[in-house]
């Protein structure tokens, strides 16, 4: 595992943002969803791809936090920008389970 330097970690932006919508990506080469998360004034509403069909329905998502790095640049997912990086733990089998605040937090708060 390479080290990376404090600076380093500090570019990275984690905030906590509320999934606000979640839709269907069957363009997708593997099952994903297409989710709206709001994280709050300043960082506004993105977009993501996620692939975490496996183990979450979109009415299990839908006003669900997350954790997720929001100054990656847009990348261009088949006919959708994606425009954050939604967190999670990928397990043996290939299914995510999604890095989340374990209690309600204030959308756009960065992981500390």
């Amino acid at each position: 595992m390479a080290e990376i330097s404090w600076d380093e970690f500090e570019q990275v932006e984690l905030r906590a943002g509320t999934i606000t919508a979640v839709d269907e990506f069957p363009e997708a080469r593997r099952p994903a969803w297409k989710l709206t998360v709001d994280f709050g004034a300043d960082t506004g509403v993105r977009r993501a791809s996620a692939q975490i069909t496996d183990l979450y329905s979109a009415e299990a998502l839908l006003g669900k936090q997350v954790l997720a790095v929001v100054n990656f640049p847009p990348k261009q997912i088949g006919p959708f920008m994606s425009e954050c990086l939604v967190t999670g733990f990928v397990q043996d089998d290939g299914s995510v389970v999604l890095a989340v605040p374990d209690q309600p937090v204030q959308n756009g708060l960065r992981l500390a």
